[in-house]
């Protein structure tokens, strides 16, 4: 069994918490799935508000 790399479970928890200002322990509530669609939806608003184009390999 691999498990979720640690580096990446902090970056992303820092990243939902740098936008939201959401607590420690309600990110950690989320499920692995659940925090990395908050991910891209964060990612989706910052390329918008930055007038970036939306990604070129989303279909």
């Amino acid at each position: 069994m691999k498990a979720y790399p640690v580096k990446s479970l902090y970056e992303e928890m820092a990243f939902i918490a740098h936008h939201f200002h959401w607590s420690h322990s309600d990110i950690m509530q989320l499920d692995h799935a659940e925090r990395r669609r908050w991910c891209r939806e964060i990612s989706t608003i910052n390329r918008k508000l930055n007038g970036a184009p939306a990604n070129p390999f989303d279909i």
